[in-house]
């Protein structure tokens, strides 16, 4: 697999992870309540602080923060995009988002949402609305000048939940 398919795959496991916190914020019918997890469930954010020089090539906190402002902004441009996330609680969506990433690259964040396979239960997520996300996702990194080898970092740690998160 070429770097660009890996990359791909790889944003492709993330995308979703995020759209599962973009639909209301009330759980689905017999989906964890927020910040509780499926105990059949990945871990949503594992801690690598092996990444730590990646969650600096982010900005580190601050950075993850403007990176999700700009990740929103791309999104409700996107007119695939936009129907998962006008009418959400954005403030709520990129915070967790910021904790996740935060999280995974060691940046000493704790994690306050549910796991992705509550969090997309009953959505009807498919592969081209993953695909979608995953696009978007590159947009705002690319325009937040995450250096690209940064980027397929953390994203081949997001790789393994595609799983729990395209449901149809």
């Amino acid at each position: 697999m070429n770097l660009y398919n890996h990359a791909l795959a790889t944003a492709l496991s993330f995308g979703l992870a995020f759209t599962a916190a973009a639909q209301s914020p009330a759980p689905t019918a017999g989906a964890a309540p927020a910040g509780q997890q499926d105990p059949t469930a990945r871990n949503p954010a594992p801690v690598h602080p092996e990444l730590k020089g990646v969650f600096q090539d982010f900005g580190s906190e601050p950075g993850l923060t403007a990176l999700m402002d700009e990740f929103m902004a791309v999104m409700l441009e996107d007119p695939r995009m936009r129907p998962f996330f006008e009418n959400t609680d954005q403030p709520r969506i990129k915070r967790q988002l910021v904790e996740q990433f935060c999280a995974i690259l060691g940046g000493g964040c704790a994690y306050s949402g549910r796991d992705m396979k509550s969090s997309h239960a009953g959505l009807g997520i498919d592969r081209a609305d993953f695909n979608a996300l995953v696009e978007d996702l590159q947009v705002a990194m690319d325009r937040k000048g995450v250096p690209f080898r940064s980027q397929n970092k953390l994203l081949a740690i997001l790789a393994p939940m595609h799983r729990e998160v395209i449901t149809r």
